[in-house]
């Protein structure tokens, strides 16, 4: 029970105190998504320099496991590379469709960091939407992105 309370604290701490919090310029991709289940939404910006990603900023309004989620994205992914930072998305999910298995979450701690406090949110489905909404808007933002490099245009 004390791990549990440990990542609730660690939840509301992202939410009190949001990292990267408010859109910023330049970036080459922006994603605006809701979950329609609950009315979450986040508009994400990335701003690449060549595969790295220099900065994610956004601004939404949500539920603390939203907000949060999209506190510890920010921290985990910036000065990543793209590969790197599909990588941790795909752990994140992982994490999150473990339905709470503690063993999932140990075993991606070292690269989720802060996020295996989410581990929790797999036990309630309506809840992982939410956790997942900010990680949508990150792999559509960088879709864009991507798009906008390859083409030779550069924010």
């Amino acid at each position: 029970m004390q791990l549990e309370s440990m990542y609730q604290e660690i939840i509301l701490d992202h939410y009190r105190d949001p990292h990267g919090r408010g859109l910023r310029e330049p970036y080459e991709g922006e994603s605006y998504q809701v979950n329609p289940t609950c009315g979450d939404e986040v508009t994400l910006r990335v701003h690449l320099d060549g595969d790295v990603v220099q900065d994610v900023s956004y601004e939404g309004l949500g539920c603390s496991i939203s907000q949060a989620s999209q506190s510890v994205l920010h921290d985990l992914v910036r000065g990543k590379t793209l590969e790197q930072t599909l990588a941790i998305g795909a752990d994140f999910l992982t994490l999150i469709q473990s339905k709470g298995d503690q063993a999932v979450a140990d075993s991606l701690e070292e690269s989720l960091d802060d996020a295996v406090a989410f581990v929790g949110v797999g036990k309630y489905p309506a809840r992982i939407k939410c956790a997942l909404l900010g990680w949508m808007a990150l792999k559509d933002a960088l879709g864009q992105a991507r798009i906008i490099q390859s083409g030779g245009h550069h924010g």
